[in-house]
């Protein structure tokens, strides 16, 4: 009998629990969650806005457990959701969601708002009002901050304790709790970090007490804890005790002679009867009163509201931050009157998945540190062949008259080199401008000429072309000009180009090999 008094009792108590308490708002982003959220068009018109991913992220202990995500880097994001309209009057209200950073953020926000009055959700953005905003704000690795800022007769106010949010790349749960006495507490992942008074916290009355400016210490208090002895007195003969005197081991030296040294004394030692200055002894102030402190009064200017606490009837629930660096996930969104359903939550989701989820962020980590190793690696190769590259050859640097629009037209020459197993230094800036120059003046063309039928026209072109700039780089790029000009005609001045003539020749000997 007394088992089942206490089983109907349980249920009694169950039941009274759920129909005394009350969910507001909650949104796990499920299905159906599109057709409650709407995507704000604030700063798209200029290219300012971002989207959101419905995703669970990269790593998560349940792939199914979406949230939505920040997409688009150093773009603003606004999207909000109508919610059935409460008061806080008489009653508990909590707040809740959970956030994932998953990218290093640079700088950005990762907080939710809350809502009155009437709201446009296609405009809604950072102009728009706001009853309470929650949640962290970072930037850089100073900035690590949890806002806590609640609306009172139309002005926001912050708190003024100095509040921190988590900044690793897991799941968090921000839980604000606030009480019909204007008292609240803050969790992270159902730990309290912070608690207090919106009388105490917050800057929105004026103190209800004052100190008294005009107060002064009366003349007769005695704020000194210890005093002198008064009946100690200093011994007869105290100062005459000197600090050294000499040492009674010591023994004057057997070849000491007091006409050419002098008389001798005995070396000094501390006195151990030499106690330093003397003072009285300090003893308990009969009179002591203890330490001054300004009174302090009743504030005139303080007008107690008994609503404090109470906001303006809520109707939306948003989320509107900007983030230099997108990925973070908002999800598990609560609004309801019960903290220990809130508690459950947390319970039920970061409880129960924080160890896979850490598990998972593990085992990105590895990926993503493995294929930087092997960027690295490659970067690392790719600066030796370089070195390489810059010891084995000259390096001149071209005049700014071998740059012009002629670039375009020979990129075949330098597509038929490659072929021909040109190096690198054939195609950069010093070899454009070799075989530039070189076009623009005839001198490629002429010299091309004296190998004609021995192969394809545009291949002795590039033969010429490679074997002139290899040339240039062996005797310099001053020299190579000259010569350039030196030749008018494909008669002139052939001698001086006998390296040159046999380089191609040889080449094209090769080739047709």
């Amino acid at each position: 009998m007394r088992n089942l008094l206490l089983l109907k009792l349980l249920t009694f108590l169950l039941f009274f629990h759920s129909t005394s308490s009350e969910i507001i708002f909650e949104e796990r982003f499920e299905d159906g969650w599109r057709d409650r959220w709407v995507l704000s068009d604030w700063k798209r018109s200029e290219g300012k806005a971002g989207t959101f991913k419905h995703t669970a992220g990269k790593w998560a202990a349940d792939p199914d457990d979406r949230g939505l995500q920040t997409y688009n880097d150093a773009k603003h994001y606004a999207i909000s959701a109508k919610i059935p309209q409460f008061s806080n009057k008489n009653r508990t209200l909590v707040v809740q969601y959970s956030i994932k950073f998953e990218q290093d953020i640079e700088c950005g926000g990762g907080y939710i708002k809350l809502l009155s009055g009437y709201v446009n959700q296609k405009k809604f953005g950072g102009d728009a009002p706001y009853s309470f905003m929650f949640g962290p704000d970072i930037c850089g690795t100073q900035k690590k901050m949890l806002h806590v800022i609640v609306s009172y007769q139309g002005q926001t106010y912050p708190i003024k304790k100095e509040l921190e949010c988590e900044t690793d790349k897991l799941t968090h749960f921000y839980t604000f709790i606030l009480r019909p006495d204007a008292t609240y507490s803050v969790l992270i992942d159902n730990r309290e970090r912070e608690s207090g008074s919106l009388y105490t916290d917050w800057d929105i009355l004026p103190p209800p007490k004052i100190k008294d400016v005009h107060a002064k210490k009366p003349a007769d208090w005695d704020d000194r804890e210890y005093i002198n002895d008064p009946n100690d007195v200093k011994p007869e003969g105290y100062d005459s005790i000197p600090k050294e005197i000499p040492d009674p081991k010591a023994k004057k030296p057997a070849d000491w002679d007091e006409e050419e040294d002098g008389i001798w004394r005995a070396k000094k030692k501390p006195n151990p009867a030499y106690k330093g200055p003397w003072k009285p002894k300090r003893i308990k102030n009969p009179n002591y009163k203890g330490k001054w402190k300004i009174s302090w009064i009743d504030n005139p200017e303080f007008e107690d509201d008994p609503d404090l606490y109470v906001w303006k009837p809520i109707k939306y629930v948003g989320i509107e931050v900007w983030q230099v660096k997108a990925g973070s996930v908002f999800d598990n969104i609560l609004i309801c009157d019960d903290p220990q359903y809130a508690k459950e939550v947390v319970e039920e989701i970061w409880a129960k998945n924080r160890v896979a989820e850490k598990e998972a962020f593990e085992e990105a980590e590895k990926i993503r540190l493995a294929r930087e190793e092997d960027a690295k690696k490659a970067d690392k190769d790719g600066e030796k062949r370089k070195s390489r590259g810059r010891r084995n050859e000259r390096r001149h640097d071209p005049p700014e008259y071998l740059y012009d629009d002629y670039h375009v037209s020979f990129q075949h020459l330098f597509s038929l080199s490659l072929m021909l197993g040109a190096t690198a230094k054939q195609l950069n800036s010093y070899g454009v401008g070799v075989v530039i120059y070189s076009k623009k003046r005839g001198f490629i063309v002429s010299l091309a000429k004296k190998f004609e039928g021995n192969s394809d026209p545009l291949l002795v072109e590039a033969v010429v072309a490679t074997e002139a700039v290899s040339l240039a780089n062996s005797i310099g790029l001053s020299d190579f000009l000259q010569i350039i000009q030196q030749i008018h005609s494909e008669e002139d001045n052939l001698s001086i180009l006998a390296p040159l003539l046999d380089m191609v020749e040889s080449s094209l000997d090769n080739l047709n090999a």
